[in-house]
């Protein structure tokens, strides 16, 4: 998130970032939104346990309000639902940390690594319905090291994350402006 950040106060990025929302109100991403001057806002998840329907709509009503036109997931750990993801088609990209469609979910260092792969990576992609499953916009790959355990690895990944989602988000924004 601070990496998107940081990109859109380049004039030529063509994007500024106008909302970090989050799901748990002690997130560390609003305060440094607030140090940034992004706007914030919170849909505590909690308050939805068991109205999956209204927390998507409380997400979409702070993004309208905000004049979204782009959401970028960026640590935002839950599953967004098939109307919100509907309502948002196309314009929703998540970063997730393996070289996709290898190990969707949860727990991918150390799947890598039991697995005995020689590389790990990130992907940018556009959230679908299905669960990591939507089309690659970027990827990155990262070596990995003997010893390595998925704490050292999830290190090395999160660099390239901070370098390629900013990279990706400039490319989709830009496709956008001349495809309306």
């Amino acid at each position: 998130m601070e990496a998107l950040i940081d990109a859109m106060n380049d004039p030529d990025f063509g994007a500024e970032p106008v909302l970090v929302l989050s799901d748990t109100p002690d997130a560390v991403a609003l305060r440094k939104a607030h140090r940034k001057n992004v706007p914030t806002s919170v849909v505590d998840h909690r308050n939805y346990r068991h109205d999956r329907r209204s927390f998507d709509r409380k997400i979409n009503e702070a993004l309208v309000e905000a004049n979204a036109d782009v959401v970028c997931l960026a640590g935002f750990m839950r599953i967004l639902g098939e109307e919100f993801v509907r309502n948002w088609e196309n314009r929703v990209l998540n970063i997730h940390p393996s070289l996709l469609p290898d190990y969707r979910g949860l727990d991918t260092h150390r799947r890598a690594i039991i697995d005995g792969r020689e590389q790990a990576g990130c992907t940018v992609h556009l959230v679908t319905v299905e669960l990591d499953a939507g089309p690659i916009v970027g990827q990155t790959a990262v070596p990995i090291l003997p010893g390595d355990t998925p704490d050292s690895l999830a290190a090395r990944v999160a660099k390239v994350e901070h370098r390629l989602y900013p990279t990706v988000l400039k490319n989709f924004i830009r496709a956008l402006q001349r495809n309306p």
